[in-house]
C-alpha cells in the first residue's frame, strides 16, 4: 500500500510502498500498538507511518538507524 507522510523535520513530503493490510491500519488505528499491529515491517517503515520522517532524514538528524 503507498503512504504519503509529510516530514515534520524537513516539510519535505515523501511516497513509500510498504506491505501491511486494511486490517493491520484498523488495528493500529483502534489502538494496538504498532509494532503488534505490523510485526511484518521495520522499525524504519513504522516510524514513517506514524511520523512521516524516512530512515534517511533519522540519520542525518540523529546519526544512527532507528
Amino acid at each position: 500500500m503507498m503512504f504519503t507522510k509529510t516530514s515534520p523535520f524537513t516539510g519535505i513530503t515523501h511516497t513509500k510502498e510498504i506491505p501491511v493490510t486494511i486490517s493491520q491500519l484498523e488495528d493500529w488505528q483502534s489502538g494496538t500498538l504498532i509494532q503488534q499491529a505490523m510485526p511484518n515491517i521495520s522499525a524504519n517503515d513504522r516510524e514513517f507511518l506514524m511520523t512521516g520522517i524516512t530512515a534517511k532524514e533519522w540519520n542525518d538528524l540523529f546519526g544512527e538507524d532507528r
